[in-house]
């Protein structure tokens, strides 16, 4: 058990050069395809620049509601699906987050119609 553990421990605590070797290693020793593993490992040590590459999903936060709060609530209540009371709440209380976990264009196309309502707008 305590071999396992510090296996694990070393394989958590691998660099992204390091992951990319091992996954050659298994293609080439072994014939294992670990492109989901080593995606899976990689994630946490990826650091920045990596993980801005390979980032699928995006999140869009509202940092604030500009000059025209209330074409922004009428805008994040038609985005967002929510009611007017619950909408104007959640541009009272920016910085917050309008959609999460989306595609790259959908992202685009909604900090497009935000800040053309004059919100300002943030994609993580």
């Amino acid at each position: 058990m305590a071999d396992l553990k510090a296996f694990a421990e070393q394989l958590v605590n691998l660099t992204v050069k390091e992951v990319n070797e091992l996954a050659e290693i298994l293609k080439e020793e072994y014939g294992i395809e670990p492109a989901a593993a080593a995606v899976a490992v990689a994630g946490p040590a990826a650091g920045g620049e990596a993980e801005a590459e390979e980032q699928s999903s995006f999140d869009v936060i509202l940092k604030a509601a500009g000059s025209s709060k209330l074409a922004v609530v009428k805008l994040v209540k038609e985005l967002t699906s929510l009611g007017l009371k619950e909408a104007k709440e959640l541009v009272d209380s920016a910085p917050k987050a309008i959609k999460e976990g989306i595609s790259k264009d959908e992202a685009d196309a909604l900090v497009s119609q935000l800040e053309g309502a004059g919100a300002e707008v943030e994609v993580k």
